[in-house]
């Protein structure tokens, strides 16, 4: 029978070799880390290879995720759908093993990891979607929710600052099933830690209200089976184990130094690694009683059976609560969705109020759906009287009354972004967080990240221009609705009123394969007047709002705040005998996936001479108007004043878009 070195062996040497065959990668960390990883996934993972989707599955999360190869041959091993030759394949085209683990590539990835610290930022979210889901779902005596979430760190993701923000709220939360690995080696890229990383990490995450193991041998079985043990029976608190390791352990010329971290040991320090650790095969080759005791099919076929039927004594006692169980889990809307939310739309525009902020349209849209979607998870950066993202329904989660469904995130953007998409990938959940549109950029790898992964996750980003007014141009967004279009699969609403939002909340919450990001206003505005036609074509992302009699001679585009400025200068070019269309674009994501033959309806080719409005970035919307097109919109920062006056001050007023467009005509 294999010892347990033998099998941490396995992972070494494949991760070796894996790095060595596409001479790119980080070998380092996963030779380290392997007693670790083999204790765990031996000893205590609950999963299913057979089944990478089970529903109370632990999660396993590599946030230090430049030691990818270490998590793809745990999934090799322990018989996921990953073969050796996707092994092989590291690194390369198309493959399943990229550099690092990336959400839906390889089965049993939970997270895109590699940005450091995000993933135990995914952890804390994936945690806090466990505790709610469990306090929500688990009654007399039967667990349908029970799984811990646990996470491999290293000194770069304690390094980064979300790591101070995630594990700030985890121990507040008292997230007792949330277990962190801290590999405490004492390297990173540019050499020995200790000459920019002193903090004392244990002092640090117990004033954060964790329980802290320290001192663990990171290369001793008993002394990690221990240590995870301890952190199982200590429910009260989230743990840290702090785990002493070597890296690169087992080769002779870089063990322990940071050369061992992001290049391949060469085939001459390779062989030397096959000695030193006594393995006797070739590069790939793993013995069949290796294959044998690392195997996890049938173990977790038998766990994930039991739950079986504990879910199946669910559904006996309570089949509506377990109906609503395996919908929210599988991602679905009620099945009445469609008819109710028709209603709703149809309500809207009948009544919608002469202005409003649409901050406030959007907290109108939120107390809508709301009693429709008990899984919405709601949030704000400490701002959620400005981002009004709470509704009548909104309850406070904390540590003694997880049964909430609303997190005061503190001042956190970045942990909050990062915890969403977590509470995105654990399941059962629709999260949405709010803060202001500026601040998106504390958090702006996250929304990348949550694009990548493709999750439907809702950022809520108010004062979205200078109309903010006397804060100023710190707070006055100018480039980042730009930013935020530009990023691939991030859908981006920008709504001129109550109807827009609506719409925007609709299409954001029917998004399974993607982010929305709506940006919303804190001054009020006026309501646009709409037959029916229109109101269907918002959810196209751009519409014809106000036509003319016959071929129009110009077409003004515009968004938000803007379109009503638009509206009043195409009214007094109107007077003057100029045919102007008016086009609201409330997303310009969402107009660009349209059919050309509609995107031309709206946009007519043979209409050269356009002018778009935006208080925000101009450069973006020559792709509209053309190089012989006008746009007006910002070219600098913003000023601190009134908002009517900041309009005037940067040139964003009716009399400049009505000069503007008849320079065209």
């Amino acid at each position: 029978m294999p010892s347990r070195l033998a099998l941490a062996n396995a992972i070494r040497m494949l991760s070796v070799d894996a790095v060595q065959k596409a001479n790119s990668g980080h070998p380092g960390m996963p030779m380290g880390m392997a007693d670790i990883a083999e204790v765990l996934w031996n000893d205590f993972l609950r999963h299913n290879p057979a089944n990478p989707h089970w529903m109370n599955r632990d999660r396993f999360i590599l946030s230090n995720g430049h030691g990818s190869m270490l998590h793809y041959a745990l999934l090799h091993l322990t018989g996921y759908d990953l073969s050796i030759e996707d092994l092989k394949q590291f690194r390369q085209l198309n493959s399943k093993t990229p550099g690092h683990p990336e959400y839906s590539y390889a089965p049993g990835i939970e997270t895109t990891t590699g940005p450091l610290g995000q993933g135990l930022a995914n952890g804390v979210g994936m945690a806090i979607a466990e505790k709610v889901l469990a306090a929500e779902f688990n009654h007399d005596g039967l667990e349908v929710v029970d799984h811990y979430t646990y996470v491999f760190a290293g000194d770069g993701c304690l390094m980064e600052g979300i790591s101070h923000e995630v594990a700030s709220l985890a121990g507040t939360l008292r997230l007792g099933k949330l277990i962190v690995f801290y590999d405490d080696n004492g390297i990173s890229i540019d050499g020995e830690v200790n000459g920019w990383f002193t903090d004392d990490t244990v002092k640090r995450f117990e004033s954060y209200h964790w329980h802290v193991i320290p001192d663990v041998d990171g290369h001793d079985p008993e002394v990690i089976h221990a240590a995870i043990e301890e952190a199982r029976a200590f429910t009260k608190k989230p743990t840290l184990i702090c785990c002493k390791t070597r890296i690169g352990y087992g080769s002779p010329k870089f063990e322990g130094t940071h050369q061992s971290h992001g290049s391949p040991l060469g085939d001459q320090e390779i062989s030397v690694v096959r000695r030193t650790l006594s393995w006797d095969h070739e590069p790939f080759i793993i013995s069949q009683e290796i294959y044998e005791k690392w195997n996890a099919k049938q173990l977790g076929s038998s766990l994930e059976k039991e739950w079986q039927e504990k879910l199946n004594q669910f559904k006996r006692f309570n089949p509506l609560a377990a109906e609503e169980f395996l919908r929210r889990m599988q991602g679905k809307l009620p099945s009445d969705w469609e008819k109710s939310v028709e209603g709703l739309l149809a309500k809207c525009h009948a009544q919608q109020p002469n202005s409003v902020a649409t901050r406030k349209a959007s907290e109108n849209a939120l107390n809508a759906f709301a009693p429709l979607l008990p899984e919405l998870m709601g949030g704000s950066a400490d701002l959620t009287g400005s981002n009004n993202t709470w509704t009548k329904l909104s309850r406070a989660i904390s540590a003694s009354t997880p049964g909430g469904n609303y997190i005061h995130y503190g001042v956190r953007e970045f942990g909050m972004f990062a915890i969403m998409n977590g509470i995105a990938l654990h399941g059962g959940f629709i999260p949405y967080g709010g803060t202001f549109l500026t601040f998106v950029d504390y958090g702006r790898n996250a929304v990348r990240l949550a694009a990548m992964m493709k999750k439907r996750v809702i950022f809520v980003l108010t004062h979205d221009s200078i109309g903010l007014g006397e804060d100023g141009p710190t707070h006055q967004p100018v480039e980042h609705a730009a930013m935020l279009r530009l990023t691939p699969n991030v859908k981006v609403w920008r709504p001129c009123d109550e109807v827009e939002t609506m719409v925007a909340w609709k299409y954001a919450l029917e998004q399974e394969n993607a982010p929305t990001c709506l940006l919303l206003t804190r001054q009020t505005l006026p309501a646009q007047q709409r037959d029916k036609k229109m109101l269907q074509k918002i959810a196209q992302g751009g519409y014809v709002l106000q036509e003319c009699e016959g071929q129009p001679q110009a077409i003004i585009i515009a968004t938000g705040s803007e379109v009503s400025l638009a509206i009043e200068a195409a009214i007094l070019l109107k007077e003057k005998g100029h045919r102007i269309r008016v086009v609201s674009m409330p997303s310009t994501t969402v107009f660009d996936e349209q059919p050309q033959q509609y995107q031309q309806s709206v946009l007519p080719p043979k209409v050269t001479a356009r002018v778009a409005v935006e208080a925000a970035s101009a450069d973006f919307w020559y792709k509209y108007v053309g190089f012989q097109g006008k746009i007006v919109g910002m070219r600098s920062y913003g000023e601190s004043a009134p908002a009517e006056d900041v309009y005037q001050a940067m040139g964003i007023t009716v009399a400049e878009i009505v000069k503007a467009t008849k320079s065209l005509l």
